[in-house]
């Protein structure tokens, strides 16, 4: 069975462990990197992670870009959204249908 992970500081993600998630606190990039890839390697099939830890990790998200798993989905952190994780779901299902599927209307 899959598992899913989340990761960031504390205060963002803590209420995920009473959704039965496996949450994963971390305080700096470097253990970030660390934690990443351990997860990736442990049968983890969805990580989210804090945007604001993601900016400091897009060398090592990149690694994991083009794979089916882990699925590693950016959430907005308790600082607020940023916008990118809402642009990296966008990028993702343009880039599988060929199309922006949230569109906005003109008018």
């Amino acid at each position: 069975m899959y598992k899913i992970a989340v990761m960031g500081a504390y205060d963002s993600i803590y209420g995920f462990a009473a959704l039965g998630l496996d949450i994963f606190s971390v305080s700096d990039v470097r253990e970030g990197e660390r934690l990443l890839r351990r997860l990736a390697e442990g049968g983890y099939a969805v990580i989210y992670i804090t945007e604001a830890l993601a900016s400091g990790l897009t060398q090592a998200l990149s690694r994991y870009r083009g794979q089916a798993f882990p699925a590693i989905i950016q959430i907005p952190g308790i600082s607020g959204n940023t916008g990118a994780g809402i642009a990296g779901v966008k990028k993702a299902v343009r880039q599988a249908v060929g199309s922006d599927i949230l569109f906005e209307e003109r008018g």
